[in-house]
């Protein structure tokens, strides 16, 4: 038999205890790190695998126009999203919200078409509080749905803005690969076009967050609303140089069957007062989801309600640009005011065994230049062009800015089509030009197509001292570099004398913009189109203040197919700056404003020059 000697039993124990010492200690410090030094990280740990994050979406910052009235704000408004964690679970989620929202099985394709793992899916961005009252009563029939209040974009102006404001929706995959918003994630809604778009980054402002309740399988248990951590932060109000009312006013008086523009600016800074482009569209219906058809039948429409005619529509400037013509002419010397050209108007005019009309069969006779200007005659300017010379005229209109852009503080703007040289011609039609190519040019035709916001920053040099500040929608903007007419004070007085002959009694628009209490100031125009040559377009392009005073506002309409621009485009001139005018100087508006309204309407008009 074997014994143990006690010295080995106690050896044994001894060890036997530190081992079990070395473990209990182990234990002891491991606990000690888990309860004490690592107690947040696993609270974190649980509070994640029960509460799942939820951006919320901030508030965008107010518009307000010149006077302080709001034109773009946010009202309360309501989404439905899905939050599951797979596919296959938001299919069967959306299966079930399908009759609640009246959804199709197109339109149930196009939102799981919009599917992103461990992101919200948005359903419905503008649920009524009706169908939200009926998700709360059955949420415990729908796992994963989430109803979300957010803030809700209004545009107070409706048509009469669209296309000076855009509107949002949903940024796109393209625009989230683009760097410019690379902090900007899924469901947020980004402004597509106009100011919008331009000042998206100040008006967006800081998504805050929320967290729902979870259960082991990832279903919403508890509140729909959830837990609110962080509301984030408004985007920046940003106030503007439009004047609400006046656009109002502006889409109140033109012609709902007609397509067109009309630009207003402010001569004291180049503020733009109103921009309005017909046919228009509501903002508003963007604020929702457009269905695939609503937005097909935008895009197809014939009368393109989307295209901001102000800063994109090139149309050819006709008579209008025939002030440009004459500011060039008097800056090279090549004539004076009170001077005759050297053939009298009598109808037209030979040149290269061609005959050149002018639109008075019987002529015009001699006239200087403020005369031409008053009575548009096409043979006086056809003589201009001939002294100032091709190339010249390339030069200097070039150099005035017709084949730039203006620089507005918009996203899209359309550079004007004028030849920079005589390669111009080669390019674009094969041939090399001919001098008398400057025939053309003199009178607005041949290779010159304009936004009507260029031909209003031309004629707001005009209203002031021959510079013009880049028109603008921000108010109070950085500093800008202003480009100016080489003419003198004398001679912008001369060309505005030609101006007044347009809207004085016997001038061509002086019945349609003869008001009571403005002097009006401007030319008409009529280009010649290539979509439809009977009907040419419409221009009237002036300014107008009280009667001897400097002009204080500048506005140029364009009528397509107008026809004519002392019939269909003068009024709208002459009724948008009293309107304007009216509101500065505290007058009571009225609506019978010039003298064709007032003989129309059977009232006596003293004021009027007959």
């Amino acid at each position: 038999m074997r014994v143990v000697h006690p010295h080995d039993r106690r050896r044994r124990a001894t060890a036997a205890l530190g081992i079990i010492a070395v473990v209990l200690g182990a234990l002891a410090v491991q606990f000690f790190r888990v309860q004490m030094l690592q107690s947040t990280d696993y609270m974190l740990q649980s509070e994640s695998n029960r509460l799942r994050p939820l951006p919320v979406a901030a508030p965008r910052g107010t518009i307000f126009d010149r006077n302080g009235k709001v034109i773009a704000d946010n009202i309360p408004g309501y989404a439905i999203l899905i939050l599951t964690e797979s596919r296959d679970a938001t299919r069967g989620t959306l299966e079930g919200l399908k009759p609640l929202l009246g959804l199709s099985d197109e339109q149930t394709e196009n939102v799981m078409a919009r599917y992103r793992r461990h992101e919200p899916l948005v359903v419905d961005y503008d649920a009524d509080f009706e169908t939200v009252s009926t998700l709360q009563e059955r949420r415990e029939d729908l796992p994963g749905v989430v109803i979300e209040m957010r803030p809700k974009r209004r545009y107070n102006g409706g048509p009469a803005v669209a296309h000076a404001l855009g509107y949002v929706n949903e940024i796109t995959a393209e625009e989230l690969s683009d760097p410019r918003f690379s902090e900007y994630e899924q469901g947020l809604l980004v402004g597509k076009v106009g100011i919008e778009r331009q000042y998206e980054e100040r008006l967006q402002g800081r998504r805050g967050v929320r967290y729902l309740e979870v259960d082991a399988l990832g279903r919403i248990v508890g509140s729909l609303a959830g837990i609110e951590e962080g509301p984030g932060d408004p985007g920046e109000d940003i106030h503007l140089t439009l004047d609400l009312e006046l656009m109002e006013w502006i889409h109140e008086i033109f012609p709902d069957s007609l397509a067109g523009a009309v630009i207003a600016l402010d001569p004291a800074d180049g503020g733009v007062l109103a921009m309005y482009s017909a046919p228009t569209f509501d903002p508003n219906a963007f604020v929702g989801e457009l269905t695939p058809e609503e937005w097909g039948a935008l895009e197809s429409d014939p009368g393109k309600p989307l295209l901001n005619r102000t800063v994109m529509g090139l149309y050819p400037p006709g008579s209008t640009w025939k002030l440009a013509a004459a500011a060039i002419g008097l800056d090279r010397g090549v004539v004076g005011p009170d001077e005759f050209m050297e053939e009298p108007c009598t109808g037209g005019i030979v040149r290269g065994g061609e005959f050149r009309g002018c639109w008075e069969a019987d002529g015009h006779g001699y006239l200087d230049l403020a005369g031409a200007i008053a009575n548009s005659c096409n043979v006086y300017f056809y003589q201009l062009g001939e002294r100032i010379g091709l190339d010249a005229m390339i030069e200097d209109g070039t150099r005035i800015g017709f084949a730039e852009q203006c620089g507005i503080d918009l996203p899209q703007e359309s550079r004007g089509i004028f030849p920079e040289s005589r390669d111009f011609w080669q390019r674009q039609f094969g041939y090399e030009p001919l001098d008398g190519e400057v025939l053309s040019v003199a009178i607005g035709q041949g290779p010159n197509s304009q936004t009507p916001l260029k031909m209003a920053q031309f004629y707001l040099a005009l209203a002031r001292d021959g510079s013009a500040p880049t028109p603008h929608l921000i108010a109070n903007p950085d500093p800008t570099e202003d480009w100016r007419l080489d003419v003198t004070a004398e001679d912008i007085e001369v060309l505005r004398e030609g101006l007044r002959g347009v809207t004085s009694p016997g001038g061509t628009a002086w019945y349609r913009t003869s008001l009571e209490h403005w002097e009006v100031l401007g030319k008409t125009g009529t280009s010649q189109n290539a979509q439809d040559t009977e009907r040419p377009h419409a221009w009237f392009t002036g300014m107008a203040g009280p009667w001897g005073k400097d002009p204080e506002i500048v506005v140029v309409v364009l009528v397509e197919f107008g026809e004519s621009g002392s019939q269909i485009a003068a009024p709208i001139m002459a009724k948008t700056a009293d309107f304007y005018l009216r509101k500065q100087h505290g007058i009571e508006i009225d609506t019978i404003q010039t003298l064709q309204e007032h003989d129309a309407a059977g009232r006596l008009a003293p004021w009027a020059r007959r």
